[in-house]
């Protein structure tokens, strides 16, 4: 990154943003790459002639290697450091968009969509960890968002993307060829993040505890000024010399609550049905009334609402703090599920669901989207982050797979269709709201404004 960018005094906003904006394409990839199924299982599925288990298996696969590639990268952050773990991840998306764009088999397109959800999986780890090591205190939480910010934005691109190649053709040539362009689109931003990530530096708090002060140093100066950067090493070196760097320190006294409170956070995100209308997004429109194209164009207005209240989450963060916005989010997302929940029951369709929906997707971005990243990037200690955070993140991951695999046999099961008209979803997702609310008003401490270091200091206090 150009040394012009830097004030040796007082370090540059400019250049922590330009280095948080390449590791955050990672998130873009990590949105492009989950979003893509959403406009391309249709004609999959028509091509490889696929029932609802094939389907609901090829939609879902990619899960099961994120949760393997956020495991394996907290690992591997921790031995390789985070920008290596990063690099990978730019290399299986790139691998995974050629392997599914030309299959020859339906086994050999889930192989491949495996590969990319390892990707997926370690950047979904590795990205917002090191924006939140390399970012001073006062701006982490919007240096973090911006993260959750590539990833909408990567929902945004692909739906766009999918609708642009779906008018290229009649319904046959889709099923044929435009899924396989839809994939193979992702090789651009994948080549992209790869070349940029030889340019950013390594977090400075894996060079501390790999003993390579003197770099650290320098990229701390760069950050925030030589006046603060020799202060904050010494906060990082003390950090360290407290930590045993086991994992088995989780466990002990002021650990076990903060991986505790990590993994439920992580599982709540995903169990109050996000990415039930990022997945499924497409078909529920059509369910609930619409047409093939409006449904499309409909999954492009989501992704706008959520890239927009993601630009005003990124601004609140660090003004109005972590703790209120998920308060306020969780219980906005509730409402609105109700609502959902009612306009189904009452079969009220079409217009009412899309206004609801944006209005969930709104609340989402304001604040649970965005927010719970950064809130996993802040809370563990920093010689086992990594392997704290993965677990936090499988966690997530398997949680996803859990809802994405059984939201089509809650929304298409007979009796729940007889009685509910598709709300029972919505209305069982608005539950989850209601806990997510609790949870956080009773055992998520707020952490705006405070070092890495000094929130390791609350758990050990506890």
């Amino acid at each position: 990154m150009n040394d012009t960018l830097i004030d040796e005094e007082k370090g540059s906003v400019v250049y922590v943003l330009l280095v948080c904006m390449v590791a955050a394409l990672g998130g873009l990839l990590f949105g492009y790459d989950t979003g893509v199924i959403n406009g391309a299982i249709g004609p999959l599925k028509a091509h490889f002639s696929l029932d609802a288990n094939w389907a609901g298996w090829a939609t879902g696969c990619a899960l099961v290697g994120c949760a393997i590639g956020a495991a394996a990268a907290g690992v591997l952050s921790d031995w390789l450091g985070r920008k290596k773990v990063l690099i990978l991840s730019a290399i299986l998306f790139f691998i995974s968009a050629v392997g599914t764009a030309l299959p020859k088999s339906i086994t050999a397109f889930i192989i491949f969509r495996i590969i990319g959800g390892l990707g997926v999986g370690a950047a979904s780890m590795s990205s917002p960890m090191y924006i939140a090591e390399i970012s001073p205190a006062r701006i982490r939480g919007r240096m973090v968002s911006v993260n959750q910010f590539a990833i909408v934005s990567g929902f945004l691109v692909v739906y766009f993307v999918n609708y642009f190649i779906s008018l290229q053709g009649d319904q046959m040539w889709n099923q044929q060829s435009g899924w396989r362009w839809m994939f193979g689109s992702e090789t651009l931003p994948a080549l992209l993040l790869l070349v940029l990530l030889f340019f950013v530096p390594e977090s400075p708090r894996w060079l501390t505890k790999q003993k390579r002060s003197d770099e650290a140093l320098e990229i701390l100066a760069r950050v925030n000024g030589a006046q603060y950067a020799q202060t904050e090493l010494l906060e990082i070196k003390d950090a360290i010399a407290h930590e045993s760097g086991s994992i088995k320190q989780l466990f002990q006294p002021g650990m076990k609550i903060v991986l505790v409170i990590g993994i439920v956070l992580a599982v709540l995100q995903q169990v109050t049905g996000i990415n039930v209308f990022l997945y499924f997004g497409t078909e529920i429109f059509k369910k609930m009334g619409s047409g093939t194209n409006a449904a499309l164009l409909q999954t492009v207005v989501v992704g706008v609402v959520n890239l927009s209240f993601t630009i005003i989450a990124i601004w609140m963060v660090d003004k109005v703090g972590r703790k209120p916005l998920m308060i306020i989010g969780s219980a906005g997302m509730g409402l609105s599920l109700l609502g959902m929940g009612l306009m189904a029951y009452c079969q009220k369709t079409d217009l009412w669901v899309l206004l609801f929906m944006l209005s969930y997707i709104a609340c989402f971005a304001l604040s649970v989207g965005p927010v719970t990243w950064v809130i996993l990037s802040e809370i563990f200690p920093t010689r086992i982050r990594g392997r704290a955070m993965a677990i936090a993140t499988v966690c997530l991951w398997v949680a996803n797979y859990f809802v994405s695999q059984t939201f089509p046999m809650m929304d298409e099961n007979t009796w729940l269709l007889d009685k509910f008209h598709h709300a029972f979803p919505f209305w069982l997702y608005g539950i989850f709201c209601v806990v997510l609310v609790a949870f956080v008003w009773r055992f998520l401490p707020e952490t705006k404004g405070k070092t890495l270091e000094e929130i390791e200091k609350h758990w050990m206090n506890l």
